[in-house]
């Protein structure tokens, strides 16, 4: 009787929320049209792209609104936010960082929102709280993005970020005293700290200035030389490229600190490779790799050769060995050939080359002496991903971080001098994670390939056709989606949801073939590859139309919103987030020029129909049945703009004319994703769950 009424209650709820109209606003259209090749395209919210207008800001805040009416009318709101913040609510570990020869480590706090730094003077000590990043804002939206330590660990370096943006700041510290030192190093972004002797090498732009910052292309990298305690207007410029303004580059220094390697790129696939001794007075930058056609990831020098991960003329990556006396591609030697599996990364560990090898979609891991001869497998106690590995070649210790769907990170600990196994940080969880099981399905795409698919719910669910189910997706930029961990999910699991993550073309999973034939004039196979997920998942039983929601950020973004315009009819519930939506107009923006050697170029004839076919802000249409979509991005985010959502958000909203709700919601002080404080993560993601859950009428 009980149950009867709760249902009764929940669908009276559900016809209140929907006998509500949802009033949006209604922003004005200007008369701007662009001709591409002939081809006349209307763009009435161009002036979305300036994001901090006042009249964009006005829209803004009248969308939140609507956007937060909506769903205060949902009664399970606040419930739903309090039981994910309890399952969210647990200690979370870091890889260690080595500091001479002390170790420190970030962990989540209980009730924190960002984590606190650890230090131990060495594995034998009691950690200690060292620092606590919350200080730095009352929000938790000012964060540390990196840290590093100086080789004698003397000194920290912590690139500081603010607001989700990716401009940073650099502050360094006294490891000893946590003395801070004066100088503040500005207009960092996209850069690693690489320390020499008693400073470091950083990247940066010259111009960081007003809200222009956010939008405006990023142009001529450059890496420059930071001494201690001095100002930063003395730092010495040891790299540019004044004829080639869209190239980043990146600062690397050998264990041993006798050479700095500089890799530059021009898109976010593809390197070359210049490098400079260190040593003696004769300091002239040598090429080693000159063209960007392959990826080329420094691991360390050895014996005075460089090791480097790289898919040249290998599709699964080999680890190969450069003699910088003799750099010509015939004399390169192939260390740790390829193989079948699918190289994902490698760290030298004292006397071992440890690399991480990925089999559909999952993680081994293989050690190697320095001559390329297999010594045998780390094994772990869990079946997860590798999230990444922390060694050195003065140091017996090896790092690794393994987590799957349903568990966070387990750090373990190898000494790779006498080959035992440790249990360096695990996390004591709020639930039982052995309550949901996990599988790896293949299904066939349209063109006949085959896709590996995760799938992951509680044990003993029933195959009726009638699971709420969020498939998730992403498919781009040579990224593996591989078993992850996000706290976010287990509200949705505990109640009887199936998650799905097909793992597309466009990714690394299977090398760089299967990254490529996802990328430019074949990136309709990635929506292929995800549409053809969704109808596996109907067709076995697991879920049906009325039950799917489809989830991606980013450039899974643009995956969802290619597929409920390509596909309406088959998903109840969309949510892209902070989404590519304007496939003409990507690479005018911030880094976005980047992006064109996965998505191709509007200013190519080809390309330009090629993404005007399947750009989201394209093709949405009149008298269309959308899914219930829920639309987020953020106001700093300076990597994928928010004017795509916006445009995309106010779009739908105009043409679409029937019942379902077509909402979005627009952080504030918060960017693309990263170092977003857990306060923050936990009222987007209730957000969002609530929005599935009642769209999906699931309830708690």
């Amino acid at each position: 009787m009980k149950s009867l009424l709760l249902t009764a209650l929940f669908l009276f709820a559900v016809m209140l929320v929907e006998a509500q109209p949802l009033n949006y606003p209604q922003p004005r259209k200007i008369e701007k049209v662009d001709n591409y090749f002939g081809h006349f395209v209307y763009d009435p919210y161009r002036w979305m792209e300036n994001d901090h207008a006042p009249e964009t800001e006005k829209w803004v805040k009248e969308e939140n609104e609507v956007t937060d009416n909506y769903l205060n009318s949902i009664p399970f709101r606040k419930t739903l936010k309090d039981s994910m913040k309890a399952l969210w609510n647990f200690n979370k570990f870091q890889l260690p960082i080595r500091a001479g020869s002390s170790y420190l480590y970030y962990r989540d706090e209980l009730n924190s929102n960002q984590p606190v730094l650890y230090y131990m003077r060495s594995l034998e000590y009691v950690p200690m709280a060292y620092f606590d990043q919350n200080k730095l804002s009352t929000d938790g939206t000012t964060y540390i993005t990196e840290t590093t330590a100086s080789n004698d660990g003397m000194h920290l370096s912590f690139q500081v970020a603010h607001a989700g943006s990716d401009w940073n700041v650099i502050r360094i510290m006294e490891t000893k005293t946590k003395k801070s030192l004066p100088e503040v190093l500005n207009g960092v972004k996209f850069s690693n700290t690489a320390w020499y002797k008693d400073g470091f090498f950083y990247s940066r732009y010259d111009s960081e200035n007003g809200d222009s910052m956010y939008t405006a292309k990023n142009e001529y990298h450059k890496i420059y030389y930071h001494k201690l305690n001095t100002d930063q207007s003395k730092d010495s410029l040891i790299f540019e490229d004044k004829e080639h303004p869209l190239r980043n580059f990146s600062a690397m220094v050998s264990e041993d600190e006798s050479m700095l390697i500089i890799a530059g790129s021009e898109g976010t696939s593809g390197n070359n490779i210049t490098i400079q001794s260190l040593t003696g007075n004769k300091r002239v930058f040598k090429p080693i790799v000159k063209s960007f056609n392959n990826d080329f990831e420094f691991i360390g020098l050895v014996n005075g050769k460089l090791i480097f991960i790289t898919d040249f003329k290998t599709p699964h990556k080999k680890i190969i060995q450069i003699d910088p006396n003799f750099p010509l591609p015939a004399m390169w030697k192939d260390l740790i050939p390829e193989t079948k599996d699918i190289l994902q990364g490698a760290v030298l560990s004292y006397k071992n080359i440890v690399v991480h090898y990925m089999q559909d979609a999952m993680s081994k891991m293989l050690m190697f002496d320095f001559n390329g001869l297999f010594k045998g497998e780390l094994s772990t106690s869990m079946i997860g991903t590798v999230d990444g590995m922390v060694g050195s070649q003065k140091d017996t210790n090896l790092f690794v971080s393994i987590s799957n769907f349903t568990s966070p990170a387990h750090v373990y600990r190898y000494n790779m001098f006498n080959n035992k196994r440790y249990d360096q940080f695990k996390s004591r969880l709020p639930y039982d994670p052995e309550i949901f099981e996990t599988k790896q399905i293949f299904y066939t795409s349209k063109d006949g390939t085959k896709i590996p698919m995760f799938i992951v719910h509680k044990k003993g669910i029933t195959l009726d056709g009638n699971n709420p189910t969020l498939l998730y997706g992403y498919g781009g930029f040579n990224i593996s989606k591989t078993p992850e961990f996000k706290a976010e999910r287990l509200v949705f699991l505990m109640s009887g949801g199936i998650f799905a993550m097909p793992c597309l073309r466009g990714g690394g999973e299977y090398g760089s073939e299967w990254h490529e034939a996802g990328t430019k004039l074949k990136k309709q196979n990635v929506f292929d590859d995800f549409i053809a997920a969704a109808e596996y998942l109907i067709k076995e039983k697991y879920t049906s139309s009325s039950k799917l929601a489809i989830s991606g950020r980013s450039n899974g973004g643009l995956l969802i919103g290619a597929a409920m315009t390509q596909r309406p009819e088959l998903f109840k519930v969309a949510l892209p987030a902070v989404g590519v939506m304007d496939m003409l107009r990507f690479h005018k923006f911030t880094i976005g020029w980047s992006w064109t050697g996965d998505y191709g170029s509007s200013d190519d004839s080809t390309q330009f129909n090629a993404l005007y076919s399947y750009s989201p802000l394209h093709n949405l249409k009149e008298n269309i049945q959308y899914p219930c979509t829920m639309v987020t991005t953020a106001d700093h985010d300076d990597r994928v703009v928010p004017a795509h959502s916006f445009k995309f958000a106010a779009t739908l909203q105009d043409k679409y004319k029937g019942d379902r709700p077509m909402l979005i919601r627009i952080d504030s002080n918060a960017g693309h994703g990263t170092g977003k404080p857990k306060s923050k993560l936990i009222d987007e993601q209730a957000d969002i769950f609530t929005f599935l859950f009642y769209n999906l009428g699931m309830s708690l």
